[in-house]
């Protein structure tokens, strides 16, 4: 879970000289909707863009936060469907500022 949150198309990934830190909390992480039953068990797991800038913020209380808190509405979504098909990508190009899988890479994408 934790490696689709920070895995998938579109994520932010920037060089240190232009690296942002609100910017790698709400765009370099996702919000991962999950049903209600895994959000549960996982401790609300799926709203680690909201730890990444308040660690402070029980998980408890993430959901709240992310409903409640206008900054976190924009942040990328990713349904479990997303987050398993996201699983592929796993080289970053800098140059392009995005990820590939294998398969693109191999392929000169």
């Amino acid at each position: 879970m934790f490696y689709v949150q920070h895995q998938f198309e579109d994520v932010y990934w920037e060089t240190s000289e232009h690296w942002n830190y609100a910017d790698a909390a709400l765009r370099g992480s996702s919000y991962l909707k999950l049903p209600k039953v895994f959000q549960f068990f996982t401790g609300n797991i799926g709203l680690h863009h909201v730890h990444h800038l308040s660690a402070k913020i029980p998980n408890y209380n993430l959901q709240r936060a992310h409903d409640e808190i206008a900054i976190f509405h924009d942040v990328p979504e990713l349904t479990l469907r997303d987050g398993l098909r996201s699983m592929r990508l796993k080289l970053i190009d800098p140059k392009g500022a995005q990820l590939l899988t294998w398969n693109e890479v191999k392929s000169g994408a």
